[in-house]
Order: structure tokens, then sequence, then C-alpha cells
């Protein structure tokens, strides 16, 4: 948790907010600090990083379930993060999409 704070304070804050969030979620879960709720608090701290960019948080969905795992697993087995950072990207543009058209029906 030690070095994942230290990323987190210094080369972190020089991320793109969507790419911040997604890493910490993905080292956080990976270090599995907790007995149970990991992934649970993993995705608060991806929203919590979301929403203090002015982003709206996602939610992972059911369908995109399977991949939401599989993009985990590959991250934590080969130290590709890529799948992982454009699931999160994709389910940011979904959320930015979602809340755009509720205000174009006002």
């Amino acid at each position: 948790m030690g070095a994942l704070m230290s990323w987190y304070e210094t080369e972190a804050q020089q991320l793109h907010p969507v790419l911040r969030g997604a890493m910490l979620h993905a080292i956080f879960v990976g270090i599995h600090p907790f007995i149970d709720g990991n992934g649970r608090t993993s995705r608060l701290l991806l929203n919590l990083e979301l929403l203090k960019s002015g982003y709206p948080p996602i939610v992972i969905k059911v369908g995109n379930r399977l991949a939401y795992y599989n993009a985990l697993d590959k991250a934590h087995t080969t130290e590709d993060y890529q799948d992982f950072i454009e699931l999160v990207a994709s389910e940011v543009e979904s959320s930015l999409d979602l809340y755009l058209s509720a205000i174009n029906c006002s």
C-alpha cells in the first residue's frame, strides 16, 4: 500500500483522470488489502478520481462484467493494463453520453 500511495502522490498526478482512476483501481484490487470488499473499494476509488475531475461516476454494466474480469486478470498477470484502461474509458464515455442525453431532454 505504501508503494501505491507513493505512486499516487507523484506519478499518478501527471496522468489523465480516466487513466489515473483506472490504474488506481487495478493496482489497488491487485494488492487485495482486505478480506472482503476489495472490488467495491477499488470501484469507489475509481469513481472518486473521476468525480474529482468533473467526470460522472461509472457503473460496470453486467454485459461487460466478463470483459472487466478478463481485463483485470490480464493486467495482473502480464502488467498490460491497456484492455482495462480501454474498458474504463468506454464506460466513462457511456456515462457521459447518458448525462448529456438527459441534459438535452430538459
